[in-house]
This record gives C-alpha cells, structure tokens and sequence, in this order.
C-alpha cells in the first residue's frame, strides 16, 4: 500500500531529477527557448516532437484511449494565452521554479505572473464566462 509520505518522496525525487536534468540540456535557458521559438535552433523543438511521438506510441501500446466528448469551450483562447505567456517568460510554469533555483531570480516575477493570472482566471470565468471547469479545477 502507498503511503502519503511515499508518494510526496516519489514526487520530490522524481521532480529535483526532471529539474536537473532539464537544467543541464538548457530547457531552462531563456536564450535557447528564444531561438526554439524563433526557429533558429530546432534542437529543443525536434525534443519535443520526439516527447510527442514517444507519448503517441507508449498510448498506443497501453491502448489508451480519448473519451468521446466536445473540445472545452476555454480551451483554444487557453492554449493561445499559454502559448504567448510561455514565448514571452521562457517557459512554462515549470521552467520559472526552476529558473528560480538555479539562482535566476527575475523568473520570479513570471511565478508571480503565472499567480496573478490563474487568480484573474477563475475571477473572469465565475463573473462572465461560467465555463465548466471539469478536472483543470480553475
């Protein structure tokens, strides 16, 4: 049976091992993020794709498959405000922890960024949109 305890040790290890690994590749570096979005390097988005195909297949062989149902109504105004605020910060959210404990510490603003935003989200979506949060749990 798993513990609590096992399961947040499994996390932190498994996270301080993703976070200096990307690290050391440089996926933390705002300066390659750049030139991966401006395709004058495709080194980091040829690893991407490659994560992609490794995920399609690794579904496949599970046989994993999509439930039927509609795209949430956020998702695509989601995945374009994603998209900018990860080419304009350098990253994603992950990458700004870690920026942060390499000893970058105007990623902090970006943390403090990603805070403010999910913040005015949920504010936005329960004043206007009323959009179903289904698991993202806004």
């Amino acid at each position: 049976m798993r513990t609590r305890g096992a399961v947040l040790l499994a996390s932190i290890i498994t996270g301080l091992a993703l976070g200096y690994t990307v690290t050391n590749i440089g996926f933390g570096d705002y300066a390659e993020l750049n030139r991966m979005f401006t395709f004058q390097d495709p080194r980091m988005l040829l690893s991407f794709a490659g994560a992609v195909v490794i995920i399609v297949c690794a579904f496949a062989l599970l046989r994993v498959r999509r439930t039927p149902g509609r795209i949430h109504a956020g998702v695509i105004p989601g995945a374009v405000l994603f998209g900018t605020g990860w080419a304009i910060s350098g990253g994603c959210p992950a990458i700004p922890i870690i920026q942060v404990a390499s000893g970058y510490l105007p990623a902090l603003i970006t943390i403090v960024g990603v805070i403010v935003g999910m913040r005015l989200c949920r504010w936005a979506n329960a004043r206007y949109f009323h959009l179903d949060r289904g698991s993202c749990g806004l």
